[in-house]
């Protein structure tokens, strides 16, 4: 292996960067299970894992001995050439997520664009000139133009007008609405949600997951597809494998990323029912979607997942943690709420500021999202030893804020 070093970066120094993040001012070099380290060797508890991307931990070694083998045999061919590895992650992923047809994709936006294709190829094909679906707000669903359009955040919006305007916005669970839209716009399609909304807040509906038991209906009702972006509760982060596993129901059409790839950059569009098939040769594609080394981490992490038992351990340990969070803050006037491995802490006042001090004062990674809530995104399979470091950590931070 080469020895490169690179020389630390000098706060004089230009960088070539395009400024599009908020950067923290550190820097990780390593990684192990649910910590950072940076190149001193301090030590972090990551209780972020990238944003929902390394459920199973930093430098899984079942994971980097896959990757690093198959770097070594073969990364690329192109989707001209039948390749083995991707047929076997789509049958993997098809067994988890109980959806027929599987196209990958390189990311979480290019996921849900490829569901936003689909409506419009199932609206088509019913007599819909101008396809229209539903969304919610508070949603997010990425930054490409169909995506940023469907998000429900002005704020990413601003300065990319003109957006779309094939969406509807609906408050998030409310039933109420959806039907109402349903009556105003003889032109939707489909449904776009999330079974909870992680950049909104870790928001879940008020009626809880049998809210997409509703949407289901609705959707059977009107001739509807439902979709689910399960790009940050896929990949057993909520206590199931997938979030709409906790219902007796199956989307249309499915999407996800994230903790699919475990860090590599990977993410799926997934049919089922009425949706298999509308996509055909010519109609979608990607260079880098499906790659052989991308395959081959898609069913290594999968494969990881089940044999660690790791969707059972986010659900076991999510739960301690949530009920140690309600009975340890329970004098704070703070709301805790999630499944599984996504956790979020509703704080009476916005706390943006507390990414720092756990950070410069407790060595713990969070992050802060929808102005007051702390989003916690362990990995799934963290120990009970690690959680109560966790907790430790947190408890300290929350006490000395409020």
């Amino acid at each position: 292996m080469t020895d490169i070093t690179l020389a630390p970066i000098q706060p004089d120094q230009p960088s070539h960067l395009m400024a599009t993040y908020g950067r923290q001012a550190i820097s990780f070099v390593r990684g192990r299970g649910a910590y950072l380290y940076t190149e001193d060797g301090t030590e972090y508890l990551d209780a972020l894992t990238g944003i929902a991307v390394c459920g199973l931990g930093h430098a899984h070694p079942v994971i980097a001995e896959a990757i690093a083998e198959q770097a070594a045999t073969l990364v690329h061919t192109s989707n001209l050439f039948e390749i083995p590895w991707q047929t076997a992650a789509a049958q993997k992923l098809a067994e988890v997520s109980g959806m027929e047809e599987i196209f990958f994709s390189n990311s979480g936006a290019e996921s849900n664009e490829g569901a936003i294709k689909i409506a419009r190829k199932f609206g088509t094909q019913q007599g819909v000139r101008l396809p229209k679906i539903i969304v919610a707000e508070q949603s997010f669903h990425g930054r490409t133009l169909a995506t940023l359009s469907a998000t429900g955040n002005k704020k990413v919006q601003d300065g990319f007008a003109p957006l779309t305007n094939d969406f509807i916005r609906v408050p998030f669970g409310d039933v109420d609405a959806i039907q109402e839209a349903a009556l105003q716009h003889p032109d939707i399609v489909a449904i776009l949600i999330e079974p909870i909304q992680g950049e909104g807040g870790i928001n879940t509906a008020p009626q809880g997951f049998s809210y997409l038991e509703e949407v289901r209906n609705i959707c059977n009702q009107h001739n509807w597809l439902m979709m689910l972006d399960e790009i940050q509760t896929g990949n057993g982060r909520t206590g199931k494998y997938f979030a709409y596993q906790h219902t007796n129901i199956v989307p249309d059409v499915l999407t996800t990323a994230k903790g699919l790839g475990n860090g590599f950059p990977v993410g799926a569009v997934m049919t089922q029912g009425k949706a298999v098939g509308l996509l055909g040769p010519g109609s979608h594609g990607s260079t880098y979607g499906g790659t052989v080394l991308g395959s081959r981490v898609v069913y290594t992490v999968i494969d990881t997942i089940q044999k660690e038992n790791a969707v059972e351990n986010a659900a076991l340990v999510g739960r301690y943690i949530v009920d140690q969070l309600r009975t340890q803050l329970a004098d704070k006037n703070v709301q805790v709420r999630g499944f599984g491995m996504m956790i979020g802490i509703q704080l009476p006042k916005d706390c943006a500021e507390l990414v720092a001090i756990a950070r410069d004062q407790h060595k713990l990674i969070i992050n802060v999202t929808a102005g007051s809530v702390v989003r916690l995104l362990p990995p799934i399979n963290m120990t009970q030893a690690q959680a109560d470091d966790l907790l430790e950590r947190l408890v300290a931070l929350i006490n000395n804020y409020l």
